[in-house]
Order: C-alpha cells, then structure tokens, then sequence
C-alpha cells in the first residue's frame, strides 16, 4: 500500500481531478466540503471548550492535500502515513504541521496525546480484517473526553462509486457503510455515536448546504462524517 502511494507523490491532486471528471467538479471543491462537517463535530463535542485551542491527528493524511482548508479548525495538526514519499511532499508544502512517517499498524504517538484524530477517506484502503484494530489504535491515542472522526465514502451512492471504480489507487477500495463506521467506534468503547451524510448537491452556497443537512440522515450525500466520544 505505501509504494502504491508513494508513485503518486506529485500527481495526486491530478488523478482525483481525473477520475470525478465526469461530474464537472474539481478536488478542491471535495476538500472544502470536509470543513465545515469537522469543525461541526469539534463544536458539538465541546472540544475547543476552555480556550486551549484543538490538537488534531490526521491519520493517513497522504500529501496533505486537506490540510490549507482545515488550518484555522486547529492549535495543533499532526499528520501521519505510510506513505514515506506522501508526507515528504506534505511537509514542503505545509510546513506548520508535523507529520512522520511509520510503517504501522501502531501509530507513532503516546497514549492520550490528542484531542481528536480523524481519518479521512482512509478505511476503505484498510483491510477489513484490520478495522477494529484501525479504529482501537486511533482511540489509543485521544484523550478522554476527545472524539474520534471518520470521513468515508458512501457506498449507496452510485456517482461515488463511479468515481472509485475510476480512480487507479482505488482498486483495493473497500467501501464502508455509515452504520459499519458506527459499530466499529462503538466496539473500540466510543459513545454518542453519530453519523450523517453530505456532498449530496455540487455547489457550495449556503443554501446547499442547508438543504444538504435536511438529508444528512438519509444515505444520499456522496461522503458521510461519523464520530465519536472518547
């Protein structure tokens, strides 16, 4: 998987540019989407409460494409992969993070280090036999009280999974529902799960994504955010 990864080192961005070219939409537009469902779990999860400010872990962050969008979400972002050749071009091109590269499973970081890790789009290249273990070590290393937040693909929707079908580091996809994203943070010992879909209209006005939230619990939105509290 890493030297799947590592050949993509400069030509990310582009190849998920080709592979949702059919739907007149760029990548860019996919990571501004993220934001506002991360900075939604962290104020619903009462992690910026106290003023201290949110250490976050983006768990397979690859290059580092989402990191511009989610800066001001965070005090403190660490990113993390196996791809050595991903996070090299992830630290030249944002250099106020701090990645590392490991060869996992265990992530590099002591217990209880952060206040939410996230993993996006990242399970479905996971074998499914290594989900549970997947999931426990991102727990591992959240404080209690912290959340833990999966952004995944929908598998129900079918411009999704044309988009993967498409996309040439994809082929080992395996696609996780919302409600298997939820049973897995409720069996590594998180609570308050919740889970809702969005990405279900291609703009990005306000008006969107109000008529997006109205739908968040049907599985209709092209990705989902499932959380959970430590």
């Amino acid at each position: 998987m890493a030297a799947l990864f590592d050949q993509y080192r400069s030509t990310y961005n582009r190849t998920v540019d080709e592979s949702i070219s059919f739907s007149g939409l760029k990548h860019d537009f996919f990571l501004q989407a993220k934001v506002e469902p991360l900075a939604r779990v962290i104020a619903e999860r009462g992690l910026a409460e106290g003023g201290a400010g949110v250490r976050a872990l983006d768990v397979g962050c690859g290059i580092g494409a989402l990191h511009p969008y989610v800066r001001p979400l965070f005090s403190t972002l660490d990113g993390c992969d196996i791809s050595t050749e991903s996070v090299a071009r992830a630290r030249g091109d944002n250099p106020w993070v701090t990645y590392r590269d490991y060869p996992g499973p265990a992530l590099p970081y002591a217990d209880d280090t952060f206040d939410l890790a996230f993993a996006v789009c990242v399970v479905h290249h996971v074998p499914p036999e290594q989900w549970p273990a997947f999931v426990s070590e991102m727990r591992r290393v959240v404080r209690a009280g912290g959340a833990i937040c999966l952004i995944e693909h929908n598998p129900f929707n079918p411009l999704t999974r044309l988009a993967v079908l498409r996309c040439p580091f994809d082929e080992d996809a395996v696609l996780i529902s919302r409600h298997r994203a939820g049973r897995l943070l409720k069996a590594a010992g998180l609570a308050d799960i919740d889970s809702r879909h969005f990405l279900l209209l291609p703009f990005a006005s306000p008006f969107a994504r109000k008529v997006e939230s109205w739908f968040a619990r049907a599985p209709l939105g092209a990705q989902y955010v499932c959380s959970g509290r430590v």
